[in-house]
């Protein structure tokens, strides 16, 4: 890493901004691409990249992937409606990955659920090297329609799309090909220390870091928090939320008032809770769920099985908008309890890399924002032990220095003499 470069990871980084419909924040370097009506017109996605596109109200997107034999794929598609947009309970997105033939691999769909308020929703398509259908190299089709559940309260019009494609290349030996049978699935008590105020991102890409610890924010009604807590290979994650109260003298009841979803590092549903609310302060925890490890993949819970690699979990909130109607537009408080169990351990020998690189990995900085696994050890260093930026930069400066004046002398020693 260049000084220049080790520079610009200990600089904080500025988060992107939300979209003026939705509320959502895009990854501020997505490509825009626009979904085929056919398999003919497909686009090409390249894993790493993300990408923003149009979904209608009718209809199905295609777009392309080609993958070789041994590669997994992960397509996370995250659906975001206007803000102003009315929808009904099973009302939603549907993503698949087909091969050549029209063999489905497999299907995920994602809904707005009991709390009718329209807020970004994500599914995702997968192709499973590991299982009998779809195991060859070639082209396969990524598949995006519209859930609708034909309720006239449904408003028309189209959703804004982002679509991360990620890969994961094969064992580089075989491993373990049943889920462990054995862990502790008792619930922890909840984290009862001074809580810290962290605000939260708007989207997947501008997720703030949350480690082990009680932290609050406020959120609005209608307004989605995304936090990002990395896990590592042999840790468990707890999290529960609790929706404060309301001041003054409350009435009403809201039903699925506020929802706290967890994803795995590619966008993958996890598990929720969602809690009624009264005006008086509500909690609810996570199931438990088991140590992360590769081999959680054969779990037939699909919960445990969504814990299958190390990386950032996603906690997103979601406030519905219902509850500006009983209760008054707020803020209201949140409080996450955030508990990580476990020993740390080296997880799985891969073939080769994933795309992105450094995905299956747990760096953050003290600022809050995840940072690739395989950044500079000493750059993370630097940020993890909390050392200020004036000092950060004349360290970097101290090591330009000493390259420079290496090069010098190492040029020197070559010369020839007279």
């Amino acid at each position: 890493m260049t000084a220049a470069l080790a520079l610009t990871a200990l600089l904080p980084s500025a988060p992107a901004a939300a979209d003026g419909g939705s509320g959502y924040a895009f990854a501020p370097d997505a490509r825009t691409v626009a979904g085929a009506a056919s398999t003919t017109d497909a686009v090409p996605l390249e894993p790493g990249t993300a990408y923003r596109s149009t979904l209608p109200d009718k209809g199905e997107l295609y777009f392309r992937l080609e993958l070789t034999a041994g590669t997994t794929a992960y397509v996370p598609v995250t659906a975001v409606p206007p803000s102003s947009a009315t929808v009904s309970a099973s009302d939603g997105i549907e993503v698949s990955i087909e091969d050549a033939n029209g063999t489905a691999c497999d299907y995920d769909s994602a809904r707005f659920g009991a709390g009718l308020s329209p807020r970004p929703v994500t599914a995702v398509g997968r192709r499973d090297a590991g299982k009998a259908l779809c195991r060859d190299a070639g082209t396969y089709y990524v598949v995006v329609a519209r859930v609708v559940s034909g309720s006239r309260t449904t408003s028309p019009g189209s959703w804004d799309l982002e679509i991360a494609p990620v890969t994961e290349p094969a064992l580089a030996k075989a491993g373990a090909t049943t889920a462990p049978d054995a862990w502790n699935s008792a619930s922890p008590e909840p984290l009862t220390s001074d809580p810290r105020h962290r605000t939260a991102g708007a989207g997947f890409t501008t997720a703030r870091t949350l480690d082990q610890g009680v932290w609050q924010t406020d959120i609005t009604p209608g307004q989605t928090l995304y936090y990002a807590v990395p896990v590592d290979w042999g840790q468990q994650l707890h999290a529960t939320v609790d929706l404060g109260s309301t001041g003054g003298d409350a009435h009403g009841y809201v039903s699925a008032a506020l929802n706290l979803s967890l994803y795995n590092p590619v966008r993958g549903y996890v598990d929720d809770v969602s809690l009624g609310y009264d005006g008086t302060q509500k909690s609810s925890s996570l199931d438990p769920l088991p140590p992360v490890a590769y081999a959680n993949r054969y779990a037939a819970s699909g919960a445990e099985s969504a814990v299958r690699f190390a990386g950032a979990y996603y906690l997103v909130v979601h406030l519905t908008g219902q509850t500006a109607d009983t209760f008054g537009k707020g803020p209201y408080g949140v409080t996450l309890r955030v508990r990580i169990d476990g020993t740390p351990n080296s997880g799985p020998e891969y073939a080769g890399s994933p795309v992105p690189k450094g995905i299956f990995g747990v760096a953050w900085d003290r600022g809050g924002l995840l940072t690739p696994a395989d950044d500079d050890t000493a750059m993370r260093a630097l940020a993890a032990g909390g050392i200020g930026t004036g000092t950060a930069l004349l360290l970097v400066l101290g090591v330009w220095t000493l390259v420079a004046r290496r090069a010098q002398s190492r040029a020197s020693a070559q010369k020839p003499t007279a």
